[in-house]
């Protein structure tokens, strides 16, 4: 005779279940629980002087260094300057990458005549660039926004040219039968339907987007947490470039947050 498990068996034991969903307090003790990990072990990597404190600074030392130049105005200037310019970066590829992903999707031309030269360009690195972007820019701001477009437009566009394709032709065929044109099916019918998976390709081209913003902000700037960064670099302030890339994180795990809650509140149905 089987015994059958008791609940709380159960319960804990579709923790591990294959695409299971867990309550929301398992996921944030799981969170707490791997940070907590990932804190220990590098404690404990520089107390056994496996790595030397000037190239990897304790956890509470790089947290002092936060904290301090979070007070001392050294950190708050220089990370609103870096989200002005992810974000304006962002949103002139999104603008321009939308309609061109949905356009080489839905027209196969278009799509002919474009896909082969943004293949060829998105695999460019960008650093190699940038004295072609000093040249044509020079080093101002221009350059860096231009950077920070480099690396997420070519990316974002065969992102959403994919999430159109995804589109069941069933749409689209309803759409003819009740007398509408091809042309009149891409903003009723088609960007509706896409509209979930595309907000979910633009928040992760906007974590591509940061991942440049270091690049971006070494080409002679004076401003930003790249240039931070950087000159904390040239002096050896491990630190202190340490807290510069830990801010990044924070935005980036905010950012992600508020948008995943955003896509959520707006699509339920799914």
């Amino acid at each position: 005779m089987t015994v059958p498990a008791s609940p709380t068996r159960r319960k804990r034991s579709s923790l591990l279940c294959f695409r299971q969903q867990v309550p929301h307090s398992a996921s944030l003790l799981a969170a707490l629980l791997g940070a907590a990990v990932f804190l220990g072990g590098w404690q404990l990597l520089v107390e056994l002087r496996v790595v030397a404190p000037v190239f990897l600074p304790p956890p509470l030392k790089v947290a002092q260094t936060f904290i301090h130049m979070s007070v001392d105005g050294s950190m708050l200037p220089n990370t609103l300057v870096s989200i002005r310019r992810v974000w304006l970066a962002f949103l002139i590829s999104a603008l321009l990458a939308v309609p061109l992903g949905i356009l080489m999707s839905g027209y196969r031309i278009i799509g002919a005549t474009f896909e082969p030269m943004i293949d060829f360009i998105r695999y460019l690195p960008v650093p190699a660039l940038v004295p072609l972007a000093i040249i044509w820019f020079g080093v101002g701001e221009t350059t860096k926004i231009f950077l920070l477009w480099l690396g997420t437009f070519f990316q974002l566009v065969l992102m959403v040219a994919a999430d159109m394709k995804r589109i069941p032709n069933e749409y689209f065929e309803t759409a003819y039968t009740l007398g509408a044109r091809p042309r009149q099916t891409l903003l009723p019918v088609a960007l509706p339907a896409m509209l979930p998976q595309l907000m979910d390709s633009m928040r992760i081209s906007l974590g591509w987007c940061w991942t440049y913003v270091i690049i971006a902000e070494i080409v002679a700037s004076d401003s930003g947490l790249g240039f931070v960064i950087w000159t904390a670099r040239r002096f050896m302030k491990t630190d202190q470039v340490m807290a510069g890339v830990i801010m990044i994180g924070l935005i980036g795990l905010v950012t992600d947050q508020c948008l995943r809650l955003l896509h959520r509140k707006l699509f339920r149905y799914q």
